[in-house]
């Protein structure tokens, strides 16, 4: 009998997160059924949907062509620019900066420069694109723009959208100690975002990442990672990003419960998992009303999740 294992295949994560809108967005791209591709984001029920509806686009070829299909129409340019800025960290990979040749990095800023040329494309027939201004947060991480500038990229988006989950989550990362700030930049980032955001919201979640990105990049063995303040104010967190009425409601009471809203699609997470603003992982299929994304369980391979 053969004495070694075979080694287990990586797992695969479902680019569509399980849900029906992203995953009609993906084949209607594949397929270049560019009408049906313009109908899907349109429904996009506020800036968070819209940004979770385009982060699928980064894994599909050829959106060059819908440009090409539609030469005056917009959508297509922002499509290909929050493509591109996928495609940028494709060059790049996720490994960090010391073991990254200089040939990535190349391709890496190349390809960024590319999707700058087609977001502020957007910008200049749509100043007040919350979406294009939103990937620009991202580029300016990776092109290492200057403070002033990435905050005004940032803050363009704010004004138009203050909770957009994604812009929140990309200007963490300018400002963790691996890019281009500092523990204690992010930390006051995250802390005075979540303040900001008061109860229910999303942005709770940015300190908990702020605490995985302190711990993923320092001693793992360091006791602040495990101390009783870390712990407190991670739970804390938690319970401001989940009312009481839900963590005390039973799953077939959430039905009239005001934060969620009834769509059948299947999923095998369980209830327990279930966050306001967040899609649920319960099999009954409950969505949260108004919120088209949840964040958990983003492919680490996404921008948002870069390492240097």
């Amino acid at each position: 009998m053969w004495p070694f294992r075979k080694r287990p295949k990586d797992p695969f994560l479902d680019p569509t997160y399980g849900d029906p809108h992203r995953k009609a967005l993906i084949r209607a791209l594949e397929k270049r059924s560019w009408k049906f591709a313009r109908e899907l984001l349109n429904m996009a029920a506020d800036p968070d949907e819209m940004a979770f509806l385009m982060e699928a686009v980064g894994g599909v070829d050829g959106i060059q062509d819908w440009i090409d299909a539609e030469p005056e129409s917009t959508l297509p340019v922002l499509v290909a620019g929050c493509h591109a800025v996928h495609w940028a960290w494709e060059a790049r990979g996720g490994k960090r900066a010391k073991y990254t040749t200089a040939a990535q990095f190349r391709g890496f800023h190349e390809r960024l420069r590319h999707a700058e040329t087609l977001l502020r494309r957007v910008l200049d027939r749509e100043p007040d694109n919350v979406t294009a201004w939103a990937w620009l947060v991202t580029s300016s991480r990776g092109l290492g723009v200057g403070s002033a500038e990435a905050l005004q990229r940032f803050e363009a988006v704010t004004r138009l959208h203050p909770g957009h989950v994604v812009a929140h989550e990309q200007r963490l990362q300018y400002l963790c100690a691996k890019w281009s700030g500092s523990h204690e930049e992010m930390f006051d980032f995250a802390r005075g975002a979540a303040t900001a955001a008061g109860p229910n919201s999303l942005l709770h979640e940015l300190v908990a990442v702020a605490h995985i990105e302190k711990w993923s990049n320092s001693d793992r063995d360091e006791p602040t990672s495990t101390s009783s303040r870390t712990r407190c104010e991670l739970n804390l967190s938690t319970r401001r990003r989940t009312p009481s009425s839900i963590r005390t409601t039973s799953p077939p009471a959430l039905a009239g419960h005001p934060a969620f809203r009834h769509s059948p699609w299947p999923s095998n997470w369980p209830t327990s998992s279930m966050r306001p603003g967040t899609r649920s992982r319960s099999s009954t299929g409950w969505l949260p009303s108004g919120h088209g994304r949840f964040s958990a369980t983003r492919s680490r391979s996404s921008p948002a999740h870069a390492t240097m």
